[in-house]
Protein backbone atom coordinates (compact mmCIF):
# COMPACT_ATOMS: atom_id res chain seq x y z
CA UNK A 1 0.00 0.00 0.00
CA UNK A 2 3.01 2.67 0.48
CA UNK A 3 2.16 3.24 4.49
CA UNK A 4 5.07 3.35 6.69
CA UNK A 5 5.45 -0.46 8.16
CA UNK A 6 4.03 0.76 11.42
CA UNK A 7 2.20 3.89 11.65
CA UNK A 8 2.28 5.65 15.29
CA UNK A 9 -0.63 6.60 17.11
CA UNK A 10 -0.20 10.27 19.02
CA UNK A 11 -2.33 11.26 22.44
CA UNK A 12 -4.49 14.14 22.07
CA UNK A 13 -5.17 16.25 24.93
CA UNK A 14 -7.75 18.72 25.86
CA UNK A 15 -7.16 22.30 27.05
CA UNK A 16 -8.07 21.19 30.54
CA UNK A 17 -6.40 18.22 30.75
CA UNK A 18 -2.84 20.36 29.68
CA UNK A 19 -3.67 23.15 31.89
CA UNK A 20 -3.99 20.06 35.36
CA UNK A 21 -1.09 18.74 34.04
CA UNK A 22 1.18 22.63 34.38
CA UNK A 23 -0.79 23.22 37.74
CA UNK A 24 1.58 21.52 40.19
CA UNK A 25 4.73 22.93 38.15
CA UNK A 26 2.79 26.38 38.37
CA UNK A 27 2.12 25.69 41.84
CA UNK A 28 5.57 25.14 42.35
CA UNK A 29 6.91 28.82 41.06
CA UNK A 30 8.12 27.05 37.37
CA UNK A 31 5.78 29.51 35.41
CA UNK A 32 8.35 31.57 33.58
CA UNK A 33 10.47 28.06 33.13
CA UNK A 34 8.06 26.17 31.26
CA UNK A 35 6.84 30.25 29.00
CA UNK A 36 10.76 30.06 28.00
CA UNK A 37 10.57 26.65 26.82
CA UNK A 38 7.17 27.36 24.84
CA UNK A 39 8.91 29.93 23.38
CA UNK A 40 12.41 28.42 22.91
CA UNK A 41 10.50 25.59 20.97
CA UNK A 42 8.48 28.29 18.54
CA UNK A 43 11.35 30.02 17.96
CA UNK A 44 13.47 26.97 16.55
CA UNK A 45 10.39 26.31 14.65
CA UNK A 46 10.15 30.10 13.03
CA UNK A 47 14.14 29.52 11.97
CA UNK A 48 13.50 26.31 10.72
CA UNK A 49 10.94 27.88 8.25
CA UNK A 50 12.92 30.72 7.54
CA UNK A 51 16.03 28.87 6.70
CA UNK A 52 13.93 26.77 4.30
CA UNK A 53 11.68 29.93 2.67
CA UNK A 54 14.81 32.29 2.71
CA UNK A 55 17.95 29.90 2.62
CA UNK A 56 19.09 32.37 5.86
CA UNK A 57 17.55 33.74 9.34
CA UNK A 58 19.93 37.15 9.50
CA UNK A 59 17.95 39.90 8.29
CA UNK A 60 14.27 38.41 8.37
CA UNK A 61 11.84 40.38 9.84
CA UNK A 62 9.46 38.52 11.66
CA UNK A 63 6.06 39.84 13.16
CA UNK A 64 3.95 38.77 16.10
CA UNK A 65 0.17 39.57 17.04
CA UNK A 66 0.49 39.62 20.62
CA UNK A 67 -2.10 39.09 22.97
CA UNK A 68 -2.30 39.82 26.85
CA UNK A 69 -2.07 36.71 28.36
CA UNK A 70 0.49 33.98 28.58
CA UNK A 71 -0.01 32.72 24.86
CA UNK A 72 1.41 36.22 24.07
CA UNK A 73 3.68 35.97 26.65
CA UNK A 74 5.51 33.00 24.97
CA UNK A 75 5.24 34.92 21.48
CA UNK A 76 7.30 37.81 22.78
CA UNK A 77 10.23 35.89 24.93
CA UNK A 78 9.86 33.97 21.25
CA UNK A 79 10.40 37.23 19.35
CA UNK A 80 13.19 38.32 21.29
CA UNK A 81 15.27 34.90 21.39
CA UNK A 82 15.27 35.54 17.73
CA UNK A 83 16.13 39.05 17.73
CA UNK A 84 19.39 37.50 19.33
CA UNK A 85 19.58 35.77 16.09
CA UNK A 86 19.86 38.47 13.87
CA UNK A 87 16.19 38.38 13.07
CA UNK A 88 14.48 41.82 12.90
CA UNK A 89 11.35 41.36 15.16
CA UNK A 90 8.44 43.49 15.55
CA UNK A 91 5.55 42.82 18.07
CA UNK A 92 2.04 43.91 17.52
CA UNK A 93 -0.19 44.73 20.90
CA UNK A 94 -3.66 43.59 20.83
CA UNK A 95 -4.28 45.48 23.65
CA UNK A 96 -2.91 48.26 25.79
CA UNK A 97 -1.33 45.54 28.48
CA UNK A 98 0.55 42.54 27.55
CA UNK A 99 2.76 40.28 29.66
CA UNK A 100 5.53 42.07 31.75
CA UNK A 101 8.30 40.50 32.06
CA UNK A 102 8.23 38.96 28.27
CA UNK A 103 7.73 42.79 27.21
CA UNK A 104 10.97 43.71 29.06
CA UNK A 105 12.45 41.01 27.85
CA UNK A 106 11.53 42.05 24.13
CA UNK A 107 12.25 45.00 24.32
CA UNK A 108 15.76 44.90 25.64
CA UNK A 109 16.82 42.30 23.06
CA UNK A 110 15.74 45.03 20.60
CA UNK A 111 12.43 44.55 19.39
CA UNK A 112 10.46 46.52 18.52
CA UNK A 113 6.65 47.59 18.84
CA UNK A 114 4.71 48.88 15.84
CA UNK A 115 0.97 49.55 15.23
CA UNK A 116 1.33 48.02 11.36
CA UNK A 117 1.94 44.64 10.04
CA UNK A 118 4.97 45.29 7.47
CA UNK A 119 4.18 43.59 3.88
CA UNK A 120 7.70 42.33 4.02
CA UNK A 121 7.06 40.57 6.77
CA UNK A 122 8.52 37.12 6.33
CA UNK A 123 6.55 35.19 8.85
CA UNK A 124 3.86 36.29 11.03
CA UNK A 125 3.63 34.91 14.72
CA UNK A 126 -0.46 34.48 15.85
CA UNK A 127 -0.28 34.63 20.05
CA UNK A 128 -3.29 36.45 20.23
CA UNK A 129 -5.66 33.79 21.96
CA UNK A 130 -4.38 30.57 23.89
CA UNK A 131 -6.11 27.59 25.14
CA UNK A 132 -8.33 29.58 27.75
CA UNK A 133 -10.48 31.07 25.04
CA UNK A 134 -13.54 29.37 23.74
CA UNK A 135 -15.48 32.65 22.55
CA UNK A 136 -16.14 33.85 19.24
CA UNK A 137 -12.74 35.41 17.91
CA UNK A 138 -13.20 38.93 15.20
CA UNK A 139 -10.20 39.28 12.96
CA UNK A 140 -8.32 42.50 14.93
CA UNK A 141 -8.29 45.41 12.25
CA UNK A 142 -4.53 46.17 11.71
CA UNK A 143 -3.03 48.17 8.84
CA UNK A 144 -1.23 45.09 6.44
CA UNK A 145 -2.72 42.57 8.44
CA UNK A 146 -4.78 41.30 5.30
CA UNK A 147 -2.01 41.32 3.06
CA UNK A 148 0.31 39.84 4.84
CA UNK A 149 -2.68 36.99 5.09
CA UNK A 150 -3.29 36.87 1.65
CA UNK A 151 0.47 36.60 0.46
CA UNK A 152 1.45 32.43 0.45
CA UNK A 153 5.21 33.90 0.94
CA UNK A 154 4.54 34.86 4.19
CA UNK A 155 4.82 32.31 6.72
CA UNK A 156 2.08 32.35 9.35
CA UNK A 157 3.03 30.37 12.72
CA UNK A 158 0.34 29.68 15.58
CA UNK A 159 1.35 30.07 19.57
CA UNK A 160 -0.08 26.94 20.41
CA UNK A 161 -3.36 27.14 18.96
CA UNK A 162 -4.92 29.13 16.02
CA UNK A 163 -6.89 32.17 17.11
CA UNK A 164 -10.40 31.32 16.75
CA UNK A 165 -10.22 28.16 16.84
CA UNK A 166 -11.90 25.57 19.70
CA UNK A 167 -9.18 24.32 21.73
CA UNK A 168 -11.51 21.08 22.83
CA UNK A 169 -13.71 20.86 19.44
CA UNK A 170 -12.30 21.90 16.58
CA UNK A 171 -15.30 24.52 16.27
CA UNK A 172 -14.65 28.14 14.71
CA UNK A 173 -17.40 30.36 16.13
CA UNK A 174 -16.14 33.45 14.24
CA UNK A 175 -13.25 34.38 12.58
CA UNK A 176 -9.76 32.71 12.40
CA UNK A 177 -6.06 32.91 11.69
CA UNK A 178 -5.29 30.01 9.29
CA UNK A 179 -1.55 28.91 9.87
CA UNK A 180 1.20 26.90 7.98
CA UNK A 181 1.85 25.47 10.66
CA UNK A 182 1.11 25.07 14.46
CA UNK A 183 3.41 24.95 17.63
CA UNK A 184 1.30 23.54 20.39
CA UNK A 185 3.24 23.02 24.07
CA UNK A 186 3.35 20.11 26.24
CA UNK A 187 0.78 17.91 24.18
CA UNK A 188 -1.41 17.92 21.09
CA UNK A 189 -4.87 19.63 21.63
CA UNK A 190 -7.69 17.81 20.83
CA UNK A 191 -9.15 21.40 18.54
CA UNK A 192 -5.60 20.92 16.00
CA UNK A 193 -7.18 17.11 14.86
CA UNK A 194 -10.58 18.22 14.77
CA UNK A 195 -13.45 20.22 12.66
CA UNK A 196 -12.19 23.48 11.26
CA UNK A 197 -9.42 23.14 13.76
CA UNK A 198 -7.58 20.89 11.61
CA UNK A 199 -7.46 23.06 8.65
CA UNK A 200 -6.46 26.05 10.39
CA UNK A 201 -3.83 24.36 11.95
CA UNK A 202 -1.86 23.26 8.92
CA UNK A 203 1.04 21.38 10.22
CA UNK A 204 1.74 20.79 13.71
CA UNK A 205 4.63 20.86 15.84
CA UNK A 206 4.17 19.10 19.05
CA UNK A 207 6.98 20.96 21.89
CA UNK A 208 7.45 19.30 24.93
CA UNK A 209 7.66 21.40 28.00
CA UNK A 210 8.28 19.17 30.71
CA UNK A 211 5.09 17.84 31.41
CA UNK A 212 6.09 14.50 31.70
CA UNK A 213 4.71 12.41 34.49
CA UNK A 214 1.70 14.75 35.25
CA UNK A 215 -0.02 14.21 31.70
CA UNK A 216 -2.58 11.54 32.11
CA UNK A 217 -3.06 8.98 29.93
CA UNK A 218 -5.52 10.24 27.41
CA UNK A 219 -8.64 8.62 25.72
CA UNK A 220 -8.23 10.56 22.30
CA UNK A 221 -5.31 9.39 19.69
CA UNK A 222 -4.24 10.70 16.50
CA UNK A 223 -3.39 8.52 13.55
CA UNK A 224 0.45 10.00 12.75
CA UNK A 225 1.06 11.51 9.69
CA UNK A 226 3.64 13.66 7.49
CA UNK A 227 2.30 16.62 8.76
CA UNK A 228 3.14 15.96 12.19
CA UNK A 229 6.13 15.76 14.30
CA UNK A 230 6.04 15.66 18.35
CA UNK A 231 8.56 15.94 20.55
CA UNK A 232 6.42 15.43 23.73
CA UNK A 233 6.60 12.67 26.12
CA UNK A 234 5.29 9.12 25.50
CA UNK A 235 1.75 8.65 27.03
CA UNK A 236 1.24 6.01 29.32
CA UNK A 237 -0.50 2.85 27.86
CA UNK A 238 -0.35 4.09 24.43
CA UNK A 239 -1.73 1.48 21.78
CA UNK A 240 0.77 0.05 19.84
CA UNK A 241 1.41 1.56 16.12
CA UNK A 242 -1.32 0.37 13.40
CA UNK A 243 0.50 -1.92 11.17
CA UNK A 244 -0.94 -3.91 8.16
CA UNK A 245 -2.17 -7.90 8.76
CA UNK A 246 0.95 -10.26 8.12
CA UNK A 247 0.48 -13.00 5.21
CA UNK A 248 2.54 -15.79 5.68
CA UNK A 249 3.92 -18.41 2.60
CA UNK A 250 1.88 -20.99 4.22
CA UNK A 251 -1.37 -19.07 3.71
CA UNK A 252 -3.64 -20.02 0.84
CA UNK A 253 -6.94 -18.32 0.00
CA UNK A 254 -8.95 -19.33 3.52
CA UNK A 255 -6.59 -18.90 5.83
CA UNK A 256 -6.30 -15.15 4.02
CA UNK A 257 -9.27 -14.43 4.54
CA UNK A 258 -12.90 -14.38 3.22
CA UNK A 259 -14.86 -11.18 2.67
CA UNK A 260 -18.60 -11.57 2.32
CA UNK A 261 -19.80 -8.59 0.64
CA UNK A 262 -23.45 -7.62 0.03
CA UNK A 263 -23.96 -4.57 -2.31
CA UNK A 264 -25.44 -3.26 -5.52
CA UNK A 265 -28.75 -2.88 -7.12
CA UNK A 266 -29.86 -2.08 -10.42
CA UNK A 267 -30.18 1.17 -9.37
CA UNK A 268 -26.69 1.22 -8.04
CA UNK A 269 -24.76 -1.31 -9.90
CA UNK A 270 -21.44 0.62 -9.64
CA UNK A 271 -21.12 0.26 -5.91
CA UNK A 272 -20.45 -3.04 -5.91
CA UNK A 273 -17.56 -2.94 -8.10
CA UNK A 274 -16.30 -0.41 -6.24
CA UNK A 275 -16.37 -1.87 -2.56
CA UNK A 276 -15.31 -5.89 -4.57
CA UNK A 277 -12.18 -4.26 -6.44
CA UNK A 278 -10.87 -2.64 -3.11
CA UNK A 279 -11.51 -5.82 -1.34
CA UNK A 280 -9.45 -7.72 -3.82
CA UNK A 281 -6.62 -5.43 -3.53
CA UNK A 282 -6.51 -4.84 -0.15
CA UNK A 283 -4.97 -8.33 0.57
CA UNK A 284 -7.67 -10.32 1.29
CA UNK A 285 -7.81 -14.41 0.38
CA UNK A 286 -10.97 -13.97 -1.17
CA UNK A 287 -14.11 -11.72 -2.00
CA UNK A 288 -17.58 -13.14 -2.16
CA UNK A 289 -20.36 -11.12 -3.46
CA UNK A 290 -24.04 -11.17 -3.22
CA UNK A 291 -26.31 -8.53 -5.73
CA UNK A 292 -28.90 -8.91 -8.19
CA UNK A 293 -28.06 -10.72 -11.43
CA UNK A 294 -27.25 -8.17 -13.47
CA UNK A 295 -25.13 -6.77 -11.37
CA UNK A 296 -23.40 -10.46 -10.88
CA UNK A 297 -22.99 -10.78 -14.50
CA UNK A 298 -21.33 -7.42 -14.95
CA UNK A 299 -18.50 -7.73 -12.72
CA UNK A 300 -17.84 -11.43 -13.11
CA UNK A 301 -16.51 -9.58 -16.52
CA UNK A 302 -14.80 -7.20 -14.68
CA UNK A 303 -13.74 -9.12 -11.93
CA UNK A 304 -13.57 -12.87 -12.69
CA UNK A 305 -11.67 -13.32 -9.21
CA UNK A 306 -14.62 -12.37 -7.66
CA UNK A 307 -16.87 -15.21 -6.51
CA UNK A 308 -20.64 -13.76 -6.90
CA UNK A 309 -24.05 -15.65 -5.26
CA UNK A 310 -27.36 -15.18 -5.08
CA UNK A 311 -27.17 -15.21 -1.41
CA UNK A 312 -29.67 -18.28 -1.37
CA UNK A 313 -27.28 -20.35 0.64
CA UNK A 314 -26.04 -20.48 3.65
CA UNK A 315 -22.50 -22.06 3.20
CA UNK A 316 -21.57 -18.76 1.75
CA UNK A 317 -21.73 -16.76 5.07
CA UNK A 318 -20.39 -19.97 6.91
CA UNK A 319 -17.28 -19.75 5.20
CA UNK A 320 -17.20 -15.87 5.23
CA UNK A 321 -14.94 -14.37 8.19
CA UNK A 322 -15.97 -10.95 7.71
CA UNK A 323 -18.75 -9.11 5.87
CA UNK A 324 -19.11 -5.59 4.23
CA UNK A 325 -22.68 -4.30 3.95
CA UNK A 326 -24.45 -1.31 2.11
CA UNK A 327 -23.22 -0.15 -1.13
CA UNK A 328 -25.30 0.89 -3.42
CA UNK A 329 -28.07 -1.76 -2.31
CA UNK A 330 -30.52 1.00 -2.46
CA UNK A 331 -34.32 -0.44 -1.59
CA UNK A 332 -33.75 -3.36 -2.78
CA UNK A 333 -35.60 -5.89 -0.87
CA UNK A 334 -33.46 -8.59 -1.12
CA UNK A 335 -30.32 -6.80 -0.68
CA UNK A 336 -31.67 -6.02 2.65
CA UNK A 337 -33.33 -9.22 3.73
CA UNK A 338 -29.58 -10.37 3.20
CA UNK A 339 -27.89 -7.57 5.50
CA UNK A 340 -30.65 -8.94 8.49
CA UNK A 341 -28.83 -12.24 8.25
CA UNK A 342 -25.57 -10.78 7.84
CA UNK A 343 -25.69 -8.63 10.92
CA UNK A 344 -27.38 -11.34 12.43
CA UNK A 345 -24.47 -13.91 11.71
CA UNK A 346 -21.89 -11.18 12.69
CA UNK A 347 -23.30 -10.90 16.53
CA UNK A 348 -20.47 -10.43 18.75
CA UNK A 349 -17.93 -12.76 17.17
CA UNK A 350 -17.44 -11.72 13.11
CA UNK A 351 -16.48 -8.31 12.13
CA UNK A 352 -18.74 -6.48 10.08
CA UNK A 353 -18.71 -3.42 8.64
CA UNK A 354 -22.08 -1.49 7.61
CA UNK A 355 -22.29 1.17 5.36
CA UNK A 356 -24.18 3.95 2.73
CA UNK A 357 -27.57 2.43 1.89
CA UNK A 358 -27.69 0.19 4.75
CA UNK A 359 -26.87 2.59 7.54
CA UNK A 360 -30.49 4.02 6.27
CA UNK A 361 -32.24 0.79 7.11
CA UNK A 362 -31.09 0.71 11.19
CA UNK A 363 -33.38 1.52 13.67
CA UNK A 364 -33.78 1.03 17.39
CA UNK A 365 -35.96 -1.96 16.71
CA UNK A 366 -32.47 -3.38 14.89
CA UNK A 367 -30.14 -2.73 17.70
CA UNK A 368 -32.99 -4.00 20.76
CA UNK A 369 -33.34 -7.18 18.76
CA UNK A 370 -30.05 -8.35 17.75
CA UNK A 371 -26.64 -9.09 19.90
CA UNK A 372 -23.99 -6.63 18.49
CA UNK A 373 -20.89 -5.48 19.38
CA UNK A 374 -17.52 -3.38 18.89
CA UNK A 375 -16.95 -5.65 15.97
CA UNK A 376 -19.71 -4.10 14.22
CA UNK A 377 -18.60 -0.72 12.45
CA UNK A 378 -20.48 1.71 11.34
CA UNK A 379 -19.40 4.18 8.53
CA UNK A 380 -21.77 6.92 8.20
CA UNK A 381 -20.78 10.54 6.82
CA UNK A 382 -22.25 13.47 9.01
CA UNK A 383 -26.12 13.56 7.44
CA UNK A 384 -25.92 9.31 7.41
CA UNK A 385 -24.89 9.50 11.41
CA UNK A 386 -27.99 12.13 11.65
CA UNK A 387 -30.42 9.81 10.48
CA UNK A 388 -28.99 7.33 12.18
CA UNK A 389 -29.15 9.09 15.34
CA UNK A 390 -32.46 10.05 14.67
CA UNK A 391 -34.14 6.40 13.99
CA UNK A 392 -32.23 4.38 16.66
CA UNK A 393 -34.16 6.85 19.90
CA UNK A 394 -31.07 8.76 19.68
CA UNK A 395 -32.07 11.93 18.39
CA UNK A 396 -31.08 14.54 20.99
CA UNK A 397 -27.11 13.61 19.91
CA UNK A 398 -27.71 15.46 16.81
CA UNK A 399 -27.09 18.87 18.16
CA UNK A 400 -23.68 16.82 20.69
CA UNK A 401 -22.74 16.16 16.57
CA UNK A 402 -23.02 19.81 15.33
CA UNK A 403 -21.02 21.35 18.35
CA UNK A 404 -19.00 18.82 18.96
CA UNK A 405 -18.52 15.71 16.89
CA UNK A 406 -16.02 13.40 18.46
CA UNK A 407 -17.97 13.70 21.44
CA UNK A 408 -21.47 12.88 19.26
CA UNK A 409 -19.66 9.96 17.78
CA UNK A 410 -18.66 8.48 21.46
CA UNK A 411 -21.83 8.46 23.07
CA UNK A 412 -23.40 6.52 19.93
CA UNK A 413 -20.70 4.06 19.84
CA UNK A 414 -21.32 3.55 23.65
CA UNK A 415 -25.15 3.84 23.85
CA UNK A 416 -25.28 1.25 20.59
CA UNK A 417 -22.51 -0.69 22.21
CA UNK A 418 -21.11 -0.63 18.64
CA UNK A 419 -17.98 1.03 17.03
CA UNK A 420 -18.68 4.08 14.95
CA UNK A 421 -16.72 5.66 12.34
CA UNK A 422 -17.67 9.61 11.31
CA UNK A 423 -16.07 10.12 7.91
CA UNK A 424 -15.07 13.41 6.96
CA UNK A 425 -12.04 15.56 6.33
CA UNK A 426 -11.09 14.87 9.85
CA UNK A 427 -12.34 11.51 10.73
CA UNK A 428 -13.04 9.78 14.45
CA UNK A 429 -13.75 6.39 14.68
CA UNK A 430 -15.01 5.28 18.37
CA UNK A 431 -15.74 2.49 20.17
CA UNK A 432 -17.41 1.31 23.48
CA UNK A 433 -14.68 0.88 25.79
CA UNK A 434 -12.24 1.50 23.97
CA UNK A 435 -9.74 4.78 22.84
CA UNK A 436 -11.14 7.17 19.95
CA UNK A 437 -9.02 7.63 17.08
CA UNK A 438 -9.03 10.74 14.83
CA UNK A 439 -7.15 10.95 11.56
CA UNK A 440 -6.32 14.22 9.82
CA UNK A 441 -7.01 13.81 5.74
CA UNK A 442 -5.48 16.00 3.34
CA UNK A 443 -6.91 14.84 0.44
CA UNK A 444 -9.88 17.18 -1.08
CA UNK A 445 -10.25 14.54 -3.66
CA UNK A 446 -11.81 12.32 -1.63
CA UNK A 447 -14.64 13.66 -1.21
CA UNK A 448 -16.42 12.34 -4.09
CA UNK A 449 -18.85 9.71 -5.07
CA UNK A 450 -18.14 6.12 -4.33
CA UNK A 451 -14.81 6.91 -2.26
CA UNK A 452 -17.01 5.61 0.64
CA UNK A 453 -17.29 2.29 -1.24
CA UNK A 454 -13.58 1.68 -1.35
CA UNK A 455 -13.11 2.64 1.96
CA UNK A 456 -15.63 0.33 2.86
CA UNK A 457 -14.01 -2.24 0.52
CA UNK A 458 -10.17 -1.76 2.58
CA UNK A 459 -11.79 -2.42 5.88
CA UNK A 460 -13.98 -5.14 5.22
CA UNK A 461 -10.79 -6.75 3.61
CA UNK A 462 -8.67 -6.00 6.51
CA UNK A 463 -10.98 -7.30 8.69
CA UNK A 464 -11.40 -10.53 7.35
CA UNK A 465 -7.45 -10.98 6.97
CA UNK A 466 -7.20 -10.23 10.77
CA UNK A 467 -10.96 -10.79 12.55
CA UNK A 468 -9.54 -11.08 15.89
CA UNK A 469 -8.13 -7.17 15.74
CA UNK A 470 -9.81 -4.90 17.85
CA UNK A 471 -12.18 -3.22 14.81
CA UNK A 472 -11.26 0.60 15.72
CA UNK A 473 -7.56 -0.62 14.72
CA UNK A 474 -8.66 -1.89 11.71
CA UNK A 475 -10.58 0.72 10.81
CA UNK A 476 -7.96 3.19 11.88
CA UNK A 477 -5.66 1.29 9.44
CA UNK A 478 -8.06 0.97 6.84
CA UNK A 479 -8.79 5.23 6.53
CA UNK A 480 -5.24 6.08 6.65
CA UNK A 481 -4.77 3.20 3.36
CA UNK A 482 -7.16 4.86 1.87
CA UNK A 483 -5.65 8.28 2.47
CA UNK A 484 -2.35 6.80 1.46
CA UNK A 485 -3.80 5.70 -1.83
CA UNK A 486 -5.69 9.55 -2.56
CA UNK A 487 -2.07 11.07 -2.09
CA UNK A 488 -0.71 8.59 -4.00
CA UNK A 489 -2.60 9.60 -6.74
CA UNK A 490 -2.94 12.91 -6.27
CA UNK A 491 0.30 14.56 -4.39
CA UNK A 492 -0.98 17.80 -5.07
CA UNK A 493 -4.16 17.50 -3.61
CA UNK A 494 -5.98 18.76 -6.46
CA UNK A 495 -9.17 16.61 -5.98
CA UNK A 496 -8.79 15.96 -9.49
CA UNK A 497 -9.64 12.06 -9.59
CA UNK A 498 -12.80 9.76 -9.15
CA UNK A 499 -13.38 6.85 -6.89
CA UNK A 500 -12.74 4.47 -10.07
CA UNK A 501 -8.97 5.71 -10.85
CA UNK A 502 -8.37 5.62 -6.60
CA UNK A 503 -8.82 1.86 -7.07
CA UNK A 504 -5.62 2.00 -8.90
CA UNK A 505 -3.68 3.14 -6.13
CA UNK A 506 -5.36 1.00 -3.77
CA UNK A 507 -2.33 -1.68 -3.07
CA UNK A 508 1.06 -1.94 -3.24
CA UNK A 509 3.35 0.50 -4.66
CA UNK A 510 4.04 -0.46 -8.27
Amino acid sequence: MGAPARIPLIPLYSGRQIREAEAPLLEAGHRETLMRRAAYGLAQVVLERLRSVRGSVYGAKVTGLIGSGNNGGDGLYALAMLRRRGVETHAVLMRDRAHEAGLATFLAAGGKLVDVVDTGTDALIDAIIGTGSRVGFEMPHIPGLGEVLADESTQVIACDIPSGVDVETGAVAGDVIDADMTVTFGGIKSGLALGEGSHAAGQIRAVDIGLGEHLPTPARWLVGDERLRATTPDAPDAPEPLSRPRVSPRDHKYSRGVLHVIAGSVQYPGAAQLTATAAVTSGVGMVTLQAPEEVRERLSIMMPEVVTTSGKSAAVLERASATAIGPGISRDVFQIAAMGRAVEWAGKEHPCVIDASALANLDEEYFADEDLGPNVLLTPHAGELRRVMVNTGHEELVEVLDRDPASAVEQLASRLNVTVLLKGPSTVIAAPGGPTVVHRVHAPGLATAGSGDVLTGIIGALAAVDPTAPMWRTAALGVRLHAEAAKRLDPYACGAFGAGELLSAVGPTR
